[in-house]
């Protein structure tokens, strides 16, 4: 049974929920299924069978004369309806990217016209209405990729199958019904009724196998969308009413694929794989703590809930007697906590940014701040925020208010949010909810990088199973070549562990989970994967583990953030890892250096990004070493992305997102 916590492929809850949902299909249609033949087949030209959905149809125009018996006193213009759809289907695919697809079937056009005012004051009109047609659907099939997503596109002709209108909750009668206020219902039939309709659709498909390719009888079904502008669409032959229709559907396939004849083959495109290499490196021994001063960033952000101006309740805010007995010197020592529990070692400082302004303030007199609200409700509604936060610094640290000055905007100078942007919007905008805190003052601000921050505080903590503890596995040429690759590690005792799968080219577990209760350890290490093309891999390996238990010399870390808008590189920190992180590095010391990402964007690009920026930093760090002539050092870097695993904090507020777009440098004495 593989590990419950240790690899990325195990935390992705989206995928987990489409393997899900894909098995559930599989359940339902087991009773379709056959079993896989031996004798290879091709893909089946003709597929047979039916698709079902739901017509989502928005009107448009107007209809005021419904027959020559009644004209409404006031024209109605805009309506919606759900309507069903239900046909046939023949599909032609001589080939992987070209082909054809014919369905005829029942299309449902229902739907109600909003309720307009009448010229008599306090009374409105109403009409309800059903459309029906025996719809023909010819469209040309394109499938770019050559794989299970296709584009279809092409006419559509209908032919009216009931030219009447009905009220949506008396379906069976035809006719349509007129409601004005304080008169009954009428219902007739409406003129002028186009027999024939000719339009077209656009729309996108994705077929999912649910049988083995090699079986006689092939079942697919494919989820699709299609869209059906106005344009030909118009019921009638008099007015301006038109219809478009967004459809969303099932559709369910057929299909029966010829035998390849012994000594054919159907063209496969090639895959090219080439061998990876597996190492594993361990500590020379494994601690089980270790006691770490950190030098804490602190942003220079006060974030606030979507259309408020108080200040959260997640921040720790002061009585004016507890803010007249605060030094910030309180939150130098913390209690201990495992390195995944630093999210809350670092977030209880954190939280306390706006008391360690006001104490800061009142040691120095002399320093004055800016204080500028971002909003979107707009500039005032973003003053006010900052008015709110300048009125507790006044309230309970009596700061003076003219040192205060405040200012509203619609985004913060470097907002998350960008033009443009479509996705996570709502996780964007939750970023740019907020005040800075700006300052001249070096007492208050220090520049590192491109950004100003708050002077950093200085934490002292010790950390469970800190990184130089965990044992590195390298499966060089793991993302190029293999699906998914795994672990099992056996002791001297016969005892297995296994943990996996992974997709990434290294991964590493905590010594203290592989050795479990014991003080030392020789264990075997077997990696297995699985290439893209289907076949095992296997690779061995072995290592000695051994706990240390003694109190061991503290280690130092630093941290560098980045804003969201930010270069991909650390090159702005340059001056910050040559000047300060590196002359604290000892001769035969260890760095590691991590990085991290948030949840924003694809998880592939931001593996990409925390690894890319670990390596920058290495570099620079190598390079600042060699130049002051330092000996010995070992580095280990590791690029965990948004891996909720290790990520430093969590994502559920805004202050745990922009920490996690975070560097750390551990400096770990010899």
């Amino acid at each position: 049974m593989y590990h419950p916590s240790v690899f990325r492929g195990q935390r992705l809850l989206g995928l987990w929920l489409k393997r899900i949902l894909f098995n559930s299909v599989l359940l339902i249609c087991a009773h379709a299924a056959v079993f896989a033949q031996d004798s290879p087949r091709r893909d089946p030209i003709w597929w047979f069978g039916g698709a079902f959905g739901a017509n989502l149809n928005f009107y448009g125009g107007t209809t005021q004369m419904l027959n020559a018996g009644l004209t409404a006193p006031t024209a109605f213009h805009k309506g919606f309806g759900v309507g069903s759809y239900l046909a046939g289907l023949i599909e032609y695919r001589p080939n992987p990217i070209w082909g054809a697809i014919l369905q005829v079937g029942y299309d449902d056009r229902r739907g109600a016209f909003s309720e307009v005012p009448c010229p008599c004051p306090g009374q409105v009109s109403g009409l309800s209405t059903t459309i029906s047609y025996l719809s023909i659907e010819p469209s040309f099939r394109f499938a770019p990729f050559s794989d299970d997503f296709y584009i279809f596109a092409g006419p559509r002709i209908g032919f009216n199958w009931a030219p009447n209108f009905t009220e949506s909750s008396d379906a069976d009668e035809k006719e349509f019904i007129y409601t004005q206020t304080g008169q009954s219902a009428t219902r007739a039939s409406l003129s002028d009724m186009s027999g024939t309709v000719f339009s077209g659709q656009i729309g996108v498909g994705y077929d999912i196998a649910l049988v083995t390719k090699n079986g006689r009888n092939q079942m697919n079904i494919s989820p699709f969308i299609s869209y059906q502008p106005y344009f030909g669409q118009d019921p009638r032959s008099v007015e301006s009413w038109a219809v478009s229709t967004l459809r969303l559907g099932l559709a369910i396939k057929f299909g029966s694929g010829s035998i390849i004849p012994p000594g054919e083959t159907e063209p496969v495109p090639a895959v090219v794989e080439r061998e990876v290499q597996f190492s594993v490196r361990a500590p020379k021994a494994v601690p089980v703590k270790r006691r770490v001063r950190e030098t804490f960033p602190l942003r220079n952000y006060v974030f606030f809930e979507e259309g408020s101006a108080e200040i959260p309740d997640r921040y720790d805010l002061l009585t004016k007697e507890e803010a007249s007995n605060f030094k910030e010197e309180q939150l130098q020592e913390v209690r201990p906590k495992s390195f995944v529990g630093r999210s809350g070692r670092q977030m209880a400082v954190y939280y306390n940014t706006l008391n360690i302004l006001g104490d800061r303030m009142k040691r120095n007199p002399l320093t004055t701040i800016t204080l500028s609200g971002a909003s979107e409700n707009g500039p005032d509604h973003g003053k006010a925020r900052a008015e709110t936060i300048k009125q507790y610094l006044v309230n309970a640290f009596g700061i003076d208010g003219s040192r205060i000055t405040t200012d509203g905007r619609d985004k913060p100078k470097l907002p998350s949010e960008v033009r443009g942007a479509t996705r996570e919007l709502a996780l964007l905008r939750a970023g740019d909810s907020r005040v800075d805190i700006e300052s001249s003052s070096p007492e208050l601000m220090v520049q590192v990088g491109r950004v100003p921050m708050l002077r950093p505080v200085q934490i002292t903590a010790v950390v469970e199973d800190p990184l130089d503890g965990h044992v590195l596995f390298n499966v060089v040429g793991a993302k190029a070549s293999l699906a998914s690759w795994s672990l099992e590690i056996t002791d001297d005792r016969g005892k297995v562990q296994r943990f996996g799968p992974s997709t990434r080219e290294s991964e590493n577990i905590p010594g203290n989970t592989i050795l479990g209760g014991r003080a030392e350890g020789q264990y075997k290490v077997v990696m297995l994967g699985e290439t893209k093309s289907g076949k095992s891999v296997r690779k061995e390996s072995s290592v000695r583990l051994v706990r240390r238990d003694e109190p061991l010399k503290e280690a130092v870390r630093f941290s560098i953030l980045f804003d969201f808008d930010e270069s991909k590189t650390v090159a702005s920190y340059e001056k910050f890892l040559t000047d300060v992180v590196t002359p604290l590095i000892p001769d035969n010391g260890l760095v590691v250096i991590h990085g991290y990402s948030d949840i924003i964007g694809e998880d592939a690009y931001n593996d990409n990004l925390s690894e890319e920026r670990v390596k920058d930093a290495q570099t620079i760090i190598e390079r600042a070493a060699s130049n002051r002539g330092k000996r010995g050092i070992m580095y280990e870097t590791f690029g965990f992305g948004e891996d909720v695993q290790y990520a430093p904090f969590d994502n559920f507020f805004p202050e745990g997102r922009f920490y996690n777009r975070t560097v750390i440098i551990d400096i770990v004495p010899d």
